[in-house]
Formats: structure tokens, sequence, C-alpha cells
């Protein structure tokens, strides 16, 4: 809720506390949603957290796509099992340095179905982010799943997101779905820095004339209707992945695009935040023995605006 005036739980709402590893240390996390299948957000998700390396960052990709988990076969780590030391989890690295976690890290066979309700899918996600020794992270990248609903709203409530990208094609359906995701996210008043349109166009490979190939820059006018910017637009090419690790592509310089915008805007948020808001917060967290404000990673730059009273909260 965005007022606390309206809000019918005043007074009487509890707030979901964000439990942290005492072992971890991640600075943003960003999360990669669309509300749509198929759009590629896996795609996308590998694409930001192989330049944020490349560029010296120490990256994490956590696969929240329980039911339907990709991110071992896009960074090559197919087959490898992980490990548990005193009940938590090792992430599985990928040959180029990055932390990974998935489901298909515990099961036999990728092709393995996962037949969970919601409680237990939850569950794992939460787990990934409070039982994996993630050790120092700079940027810890959340493939989410499609949708509005268990998964994301347990990203959102219990990880400490710093912003959110959406990843869209430029169809009306599409749109329209991805659109509902930016409002939730909005509603949640979390950040949302961009989307990223895939599918965007085909390029001729005798003349590279892009062509459109759905409905053309359909969503553009509604995403700017509310105030959300395209970071990167990508065409529709059989392999993404090789043309990225190409210097010069269109794939890699959309994703240089994406990576700087990503930096920019976690930076900002970073610089702009709250405090944590714990239990008992008097805005000042230099004298705060709270475990919130012990573990948060905004205690060195928080703003101490923070009464800790929704009663009196003026937001």
């Amino acid at each position: 809720m965005s007022n606390c005036d309206s809000c019918p739980s005043k007074g009487k709402c509890s707030k979901i506390k964000i439990e942290y590893n005492p072992k971890n240390s991640v600075k943003h996390v960003i999360a990669v949603m669309s509300g749509k299948g198929g759009v590629g957000k896996s795609t996308v998700s590998v694409l930001l957290a192989k330049e944020l390396n490349k560029r010296g960052y120490k990256v994490g990709l956590l696969d929240a796509d329980i039911t339907g988990p990709s991110i071992p076969r896009l960074v090559g780590t197919v087959g490898e099992r992980a490990a548990m030391i005193d009940s938590e989890i090792l992430p599985i690295t990928s040959p180029d340095g990055i932390k990974t976690m998935s489901l298909n890290y515990f099961i036999e066979e990728e092709s393995q179905p996962v037949v969970w309700r919601g409680p237990m899918i939850s569950g794992a996600v939460k787990q990934f982010w409070t039982d994996v020794i993630w050790g120092e992270i700079d940027f810890l990248v959340v493939d989410l799943p499609p949708g509005t609903g268990d998964v994301t709203l347990t990203v959102m409530q219990q990880m400490p997101v710093t912003g959110v990208v959406g990843v869209a094609v430029p169809q009306s359906m599409v749109t329209m779905i991805v659109t509902k995701a930016i409002k939730m996210m909005q509603l949640m008043n979390k950040p949302v820095f961009g989307i990223v349109e895939n599918m965007s166009y085909i390029e001729c490979p005798d003349c590279g004339k892009q062509m459109e190939l759905y409905e053309g820059k359909y969503g553009y006018h509604e995403f700017e209707d509310m105030g959300i910017d395209i970071l990167a637009e990508y065409p529709m090419v059989p392999d993404l992945m090789m043309q990225y690790a190409t210097e010069g592509t269109t794939v890699n310089l959309q994703t240089k695009a994406l990576a700087d915008a990503v930096v920019a805007n976690a930076e900002a948020v970073v610089a702009d935040d709250d405090c944590c808001g714990c239990d008992g917060c008097d805005g000042n967290c230099e004298d705060c023995d709270s475990e919130d404000c012990e573990n948060c990673a905004n205690r060195d730059s928080c703003g101490g605006s923070c009464s800790g009273n929704c009663e009196s909260c003026g937001h």
C-alpha cells in the first residue's frame, strides 16, 4: 500500500522480516520477471549476469523457477549436484565464475518433473536465499517464474530486492500481461528499472535490414505512459548466447546497455534508500542493536527517516 491511512489493516499489520544468512553479504538483488512465460526471462537473466561478471562484479544467479528451471543449461552446469555442509547449501559455480543455484542441482535428471504445491515451492525459493552460502556478492540476479503468484510474492517480501527488470516481446497479449507484472511491482513499491524487449525484430543476414516480427513497437507507448524505460532490444536469433560472446554484435552491445542501466539504477536506489525499518526503529542506525540493522545492507547509507510506527506513517 502506498498510503497507510487508506489501508484496512492500519495498526494491525505485521511487517514481514527479511531473514539474512550471516555468512552472506549481498549488495544488490535484481529480479528479472515478466508475468508471461516463454519471453526469455532466463536468457536475459543469464546475459545480465554474464555481463556484470565480465565487468569484475561478484555475481550470483538464483533460479527461482522451481517447476521449470533452465539456468543450468544456459550457464553450462548441467549434471552438477549441490553439496551441503551443516544444513547449508553450496552454490554451483559456472565455468565463467558465476555462483548459481537451481532445483535441477537436486534432482537426478533435468527432465524429472517437480510436482509441488505453492507452499513447498515458495519454501524452496526462500531456502535458496537463506540457506545457500552465497558469500560476498555484488549482484544476485533472480530469475523469476511466470505470473504474479506465490514465488514472486516470496521474492519481493523476503528478499531485499533492489530493483526489477521486466522482459517482454512486442505483441499485444504479452504486453498486457507484462503490464500486470509491472503494476504489481509498483503496488509493492519495488523499483522497476525498465523493460527488455526480446524477439524485437529479425535482422536480414544479407543486408542487415531490421524486420519487425510481431506488431512492431506495440508496447512502447503503454510502457512510456507508465514511466518505464526500454533498456535493451534483442533480435530473434538462433542463439543469443553465441552472439553475446562476439564483441560488437547487436546482442553484445544491447547487453552492455542493459548492464549499464542496471548498475546505474541499483547505485541510485542504494543512495536514496531509507532505513531498513526494524521494530522499534528511531531513525538512528548507529545506535541500533537490532539484528535487522546489523544485517541490513543499507546500514551505512540509510536516510534514517523510518519511525518504525505504521500508526504515524505518512507514506
